[in-house]
């Protein structure tokens, strides 16, 4: 859950540095540090943000065309000057910069102590590069051959960077369970957590897989796994634009990506679906419909946004294609002994694609015989590499790292899966079919309309700015967006919420109720609309606030509620992807008005990729 950038070429690094870090502070932002080769291996870091490094290391002498840096999500020792990275060897002619978790770091720091090291730091970061060099001098090898040796002994999650004082063109990485990208430019090399910090300097990358090593020295890269067979580097094209990372004006990369929702929607639709003639095809699936079709159970697996994504999807899957599903903390899947049989369809849900505990609870699905489906925004990411098929979102970059878009691009992808298995099982009539590729179509344009609510609602988010608690409440299709609205509010302004099947309010909650507390009712026309009327009236007879997300033109609520935001009318199944909209906006607008780093909140990172 860290940021890495290395560079090696002809340009000034600290730049290139220093700019890939600032893309990259989603990933982490407790500490920063940059390791430079210039007169010596120099190593400055600081506490807190990118800009605070920034301020350091002003008025030093900085140039050099080789070095490493890193930003901070602090795992083993609290932020501070001396855990951030990077880290010194214990001869100083070596520096480091890791993200993950070494789980055996304690007993090789014992180890290593018995041996006269010293630490100066609480990480496991700093033990792995003693025990490299321990290595080095104890066997008398090259610094690559020491890497290989250390990682085949090594326990746990990396993505690493190693440069070396004696070695001034020498960069050296490393993979297991942590993205890792390496742009290739002219007679240059960039190395990163992903690709944002290497757009604007080449589009050529390759994608390091677990388990290998790259070695960039003297203008050539190559590659092996840590089993010592050499690689052949596979280049890919980015399809990422500049622009695209960039905040265009907008106060924050929240605001600007969920604004951007009607595109990115749009995007997720273009050349799959076509209502007029009634094609919708993904042709990430086509091999595997017939399986899906016959399968006994899909199980999803996802955390956080995209577990609420998932209930979605099982609302979905069950009412159209009538598979069973069960949706799976990935965290708690992994760690348990779950049934799962051959002819089981798993579903990998995931912006990142680098999620740890999805990937581990894949890996553990895949070894009990089970297809797995990756949907995921990251294209080359880790849970795309590791499924046998699946459909990306295109979602495009999310910086922010409260997830928006990515969720109804989730959402808008798991639609048009549950709809083709639909048909081919038979379970969905031709008309009703062609009514649901209708309204998909329809939804970037309704995503838009309800955007423009955001005037009325950042009104009701400063009436609210200054509650501590808040409940959302919802029904069917309706309750994984009471989730995930009170989880917004929770990640960005850090106001307690919680999110409940409506009808389970009776069952404690409604002992919260009270004239302080404000409901906010996921309460759209749909089968379950007069059950919801009357949880709405149970909370105003207890004198909670109610705020109510309703229909376009609903004449009822609107004169039970404290304040109603009107959304336009959409099929029930999809009226999710439209209803967390102005959820989206209330917890953006309340953490704004509350002082709060809307895309960087505290103790969060966006890419969870230690368990």
């Amino acid at each position: 859950m860290c940021g890495i950038v290395g560079y090696v070429g002809h340009r000034d690094a600290q730049t290139v540095i220093i700019k890939g870090l600032k893309r990259l502070e989603y990933r982490g932002y407790d500490s920063a540090g940059i390791a430079l080769l210039n007169k010596g291996l120099n190593v400055y870091k600081k506490k807190g943000k990118v800009s605070e490094l920034e301020e350091y290391l002003v008025g030093k002498d900085l140039a050099s065309t080789i070095g490493i840096g890193h930003t901070r999500w602090a795992t083993h020792g609290e932020p501070n000057d001396v855990n951030a990275h990077p880290h010194y060897s214990s001869s100083k002619k070596l520096a480091i910069i890791h993200n993950g978790i070494i789980e055996n770091y304690s007993s090789l720091k014992q180890e290593l102590i018995n041996k006269g090291h010293s630490f100066t730091s609480e990480t496991d970061t700093e033990v792995l590069i003693h025990f490299i060099e321990d290595i080095q001098d104890n066997n008398q090898c090259s610094l690559d051959e020491a890497v290989r040796l250390a990682l085949t002994k090594v326990v746990g999650a990396y993505a690493i960077v190693i440069m070396s004082l004696e070695d001034p063109n020498l960069l050296i990485a490393a993979r297991k369970g942590s993205p890792l990208v390496i742009g290739v430019g002219k007679n240059e090399y960039f190395i990163a957590s992903d690709a944002t910090p290497i757009i604007e300097y080449t589009n050529e990358v390759v994608y390091l897989n677990d388990f290998e090593i790259a070695v960039i020295n003297d203008g050539k890269l190559k590659i092996k796994t840590i089993e010592d067979a050499p690689m052949t580097p596979y280049i890919q094209k980015l399809e990422l634009e500049l622009e695209a990372i960039e905040k265009g004006g907008f106060d924050h990369f929240m605001l600007k990506e969920i604004c951007e929702q009607p595109r990115s929607i749009k995007d997720c639709l273009r050349g799959r679906l076509d209502s007029q003639s009634g094609r919708l095809v993904l042709g990430g699936i086509r091999e595997y419909v017939n399986k899906l079709a016959n399968a006994d159970r899909i199980i999803i697996l996802a955390c956080g946004t995209s577990w609420h994504a998932g209930l979605v999807a099982e609302y979905m899957f069950e009412e159209f294609c009538r598979i069973p599903v069960e949706v799976e903390y990935a965290s708690e899947f992994r760690y348990r002994n779950p049934i799962v049989r051959e002819g089981d369809m798993v579903f990998a849900i995931s912006q990142s694609g680098e999620t740890a505990d999805t990937l581990a609870a894949i890996e553990l699905a895949k070894s009990k015989g089970a297809t797995i489906f990756g949907v995921c925004n990251v294209v080359g990411s880790s849970i795309a590499r590791a499924s046998h098929a699946g459909s990306y979102t295109h979602a495009g970059p999310e910086i922010g790292v409260a997830s928006t878009k990515a969720f109804t691009a989730q959402l808008t992808v798991l639609s048009m899966i549950c709809l083709i298995v639909a048909q081919k099982k038979g379970t969905i009539t031709d008309q009703k079919f062609h009514e649901m590729l209708v309204e998909l179509e329809n939804i970037p344009a309704k995503v838009e309309k309800t955007l423009k609510l955001n005037d009325q609602i950042r009104e009701i988010a400063y009436t609210f700015k200054d509650a501590t608690n808040f409940l959302y409440l919802g029904r069917g299709f309706n309750f994984p967006v009471a989730l995930e609205g009170a989880l917004k509010l929770k990640e960005i302004s850090y106001i307690h919420a919680e999110g409940y099947p409506a009808a389970e309010m009776k069952h404690g909650p409604i002992a919260l109720i009270d004239e302080e507390m404000p409901v906010v009712f996921i309460a759209t026309r749909d089968s379950s609309y007069e059950k919801i009327v009357s949880n709405i009236q149970e909370v105003k007879a207890r004198k909670g606030r109610v705020i109510a997300v309703v229909t376009e033109g609903d004449k009822l609520i609107p004169g039970m509620a404290e304040f109603t935001i009107e959304v336009p009318a959409v099929q029930e199944t999809l009226m999710p992807i439209v209803s967390v909209i102005p959820l989206q906006l209330l917890s953006y607008h309340i953490a704004v008005m509350r002082g709060c780093n809307v895309d960087q909140p505290r103790n969060l990172a966006k890419s969870v990729t230690v368990e």
